[in-house]
């Protein structure tokens, strides 16, 4: 079940989350803080998926909480539902991008849309991960997203995929920014220019004329042929790249032509009102090609490997050790003194001579097991190459966890979820040899 903190004081805001949570109550749990210190509490330790952050609730102070969020953007991300009291406010917050926010929505469209919107995150709870908590998933992860011609659902849909790469560490801060950047311009274009068919000119003639180019947006989704039209999203998510496509019910475009232009140094720079979003998604991203028809754009990304985004805020102020090929980090049998945080490489682990894990930053720490119950190292490391970790030793580490005691819930619960997983998996191995025993009776 995932978690719905909603800050805020307003009752309407509050009864719209109450309804549309009833409705689904085997999904979600939603928790109404109208106090500002105590939704940052319960940020911190419960680190609840979904944040409603009401900002016309002036006794919440919103701002502080979104601050309290990106001060460990570690620990803290994604999941954000901004409510505003009116669309100028709303165009202040969208204007920062901040990469937490998934969707930014008046009160008015709030009460209206949020049900629906709860529908979409219910049936994407995959998406809805904190760091370290999500299923591990061997291989390759594939899936699509059918959008309908709603600016809401290119902003979720997309939120999606980035916060869950950014949280399972496939992308660095910068390939964060760049691959929210270039699904938000290509699905755009999906949107205007494919299925809603608004052509070059005619946004340049609406936008000089004072226009919103969401009203253009909203008077063309009303005609029954467009409003039949879908938006495709397709991504495979492997171990060292990751591929998306979009594809539109349009009737396509000379794409030849306007990837010439994006392919100009200059294209980026020009002062034209718009038409330049090719231009920056070929520049942040490799492979972008187009079908013949011109209604489906591929790209794709490289993954980070073996590497973290990001270190705990914690550990910030620790000195990172780095190792060489064959380097030992600690040895069987000897004193667990220090915690390792692993920042990049792997790490071979070593049990009487015999090779039986490799570590990377996907596990986090190297001998947290060792360290909390004060036992002997029971294994050696070894680093497999170059690699970074943090070295914790233990009476900092402690003073540290009285100082920020949430993060010893999140330790305890990342430890307990991996004693699950185990579980699970000698569970599975028990079956197994019992089928085997089986069919060798038989």
């Amino acid at each position: 079940m995932k978690k719905i903190l909603v800050a805020s004081t307003n009752k309407e805001v509050c009864e719209t989350v109450y309804t549309a949570c009833e409705k689904y109550a085997e999904y979600f749990d939603s928790v109404f803080c109208p106090d500002t210190d105590d939704a940052l509490s319960y940020i911190d330790y419960e680190l609840p998926e979904i944040k409603v952050l009401d900002y016309s609730s002036t006794d919440i102070d919103c701002h502080r909480i979104l601050a309290g969020i990106n001060q460990d953007p570690w620990l803290h991300n994604g999941g954000i539902i901004a409510v505003v009291p009116n669309p100028a406010m709303a165009s202040k917050i969208e204007e920062q991008k901040d990469p937490n926010i998934i969707i930014v929505q008046t009160l008015y469209t709030f009460k209206e849309n949020f049900q629906r919107l709860l529908r979409i995150l219910q049936g994407n709870q995959h998406f809805l991960v904190n760091r370290g908590m999500q299923d591990r998933v061997g291989g390759q992860e594939n899936g699509s997203f059918v959008c309908g011609n709603d600016p809401m659902d290119i902003r979720l849909y997309t939120s999606f995929l980035v916060n869950y790469l950014y949280c399972t560490n496939r992308i660095s801060d910068d390939g964060r920014y760049a691959l929210q950047t270039t699904l938000m311009e290509l699905l755009t274009n999906a949107l205007e220019h494919g299925n809603c068919d608004i052509s070059y000119d005619e946004k340049t003639t609406w936008l000089e004329n004072g226009g919103n180019i969401l009203d253009l947006i909203n008077k063309k989704r009303q005609e029954p042929e467009v409003a039949a039209r879908k938006i495709h999203l397709t991504y495979l998510i492997g171990k060292e790249k990751s591929t998306f496509a979009i594809q539109d019910d349009g009737k396509g475009f000379d794409w030849r032509s306007r990837m010439e232009k994006a392919q100009d140094p200059l294209a980026l720079f020009s002062e034209e009102t718009h038409g330049r979003g090719m231009a920056l998604s070929n520049s942040l991203v490799s492979g972008l090609t187009y079908n013949d028809k011109g209604n489906k754009v591929s790209f794709e990304i490289n993954n980070l490997l073996n590497a973290s985004n990001n270190v705990p805020g914690i550990m910030v102020p620790f000195a990172t050790i780095e190792y060489t090929k064959h380097q030992i980090v600690c040895k069987q049998n000897e004193p667990s003194n220090d915690l390792y945080f692993i920042v990049s490489g792997r790490y071979g682990v070593y049990a009487n001579g015999k090779l039986i894990s490799v570590l990377t930053p996907a596990d986090m720490f190297i001998g947290e097991m060792a360290f909390l119950l004060n036992d002997r190292r029971s294994a050696t490391i070894l680093s497999a190459g170059e690699g970074k970790l943090i070295k914790i030793p233990k009476t900092s580490f402690l003073n540290l966890i009285r100082k920020n005691p949430h993060y010893g819930i999140f330790l305890s619960k990342l430890l307990a979820q991996r004693v699950v997983r185990q579980n699970i998996k000698t569970l599975e191995l028990s079956a197994q040899i019992e089928d085997l025993k089986k069919e060798l009776e038989n």
